[in-house]
């Protein structure tokens, strides 16, 4: 007789071999499903998820290396925690700053999915890039967005955008924008801000998760006037 406990090592062992090729030869598409598949797979298959990032470290972060990070990240095993500290320890997206910026607790807070949290962060990091009078009204003047350096703005969207699968960031924004022709009363709703004639309320009306409408987050809307986020929108950060 068989022993159904023994026989399954094996078909475990292809199983997650198979998930581990399919993982590098996949399209991005497919990659973001396999992902929650190796998740499911318990230790060995955050093995795969590890050896899958190392393999990814010398090119730029893509949508599917930001989700096996978040998998990783939020595991929260001695390995995963070690393996990240050891090869990842800031994160995946490089934090570059020319105001010398910390955007590590920003990277950490969009791992954890903790949207709500990043939102407030990220009008906060938008302030500090404009300096201390901004920071302490708390909101910003579009001559202020005009001259944010494009390397700071550059890393704040990219981690809004491989920590949100691609759905959120101001880059996202600008191309549902730039889609709608730049008209405002059409792109409102398109991202949930407006229903209506109606303004969605902060912060209760507002979906902190990764079902909200593609363009939903960040809430540049919150920066205050049209003319700020027209500024954002169309700063060179998004052309270079």
């Amino acid at each position: 007789m068989i022993d159904q406990t023994t026989a399954s090592v094996p078909e475990t062992s292809n199983q997650l071999a198979e998930l581990s090729n399919q993982l590098r030869s996949s399209s991005e598409k497919k990659q973001l499903q396999l992902i929650p598949e190796l998740v499911n797979q318990g230790d060995a298959g955050l093995d795969v998820l590890m050896d899958f990032l190392q393999a990814q470290s010398s090119t730029p972060p893509s949508l599917s290396v930001g989700l096996a990070y978040q998998a990783l990240y939020q595991a929260k095993t001695a390995k995963t925690e070690e393996f990240l500290q050891s090869h990842f320890p800031t994160g995946i997206v490089p934090l570059l700053s020319e105001r010398d910026i910390d955007y590590a607790p920003l990277q950490q807070l969009l791992a954890e999915q903790e949207f709500q949290a990043a939102d407030r962060l990220t009008l906060e990091k938008l302030c500090d890039l404009a300096g201390s009078a901004a920071l302490q009204r708390k909101w910003l003047y579009f001559s202020e967005v005009e001259k944010f350096p494009i390397p700071d703005l550059q890393t704040i969207n990219t981690l809004w955008v491989i920590h949100s699968q691609g759905k959120f960031g101001f880059s996202v924004q600008r191309e549902l924008w730039l889609a709608m022709g730049k008209n405002w009363e059409k792109l409102w709703p398109k991202i949930g801000w407006k229903s209506g004639n109606s303004w969605t309320r902060y912060p209760n009306e507002f979906t902190w998760d990764l079902s909200a409408p593609k363009g939903h987050l960040p809430l540049s809307n919150q920066l205050r006037g049209v003319r700020v986020i027209a500024t954002l929108l169309s700063h060179p950060a998004w052309l270079s």
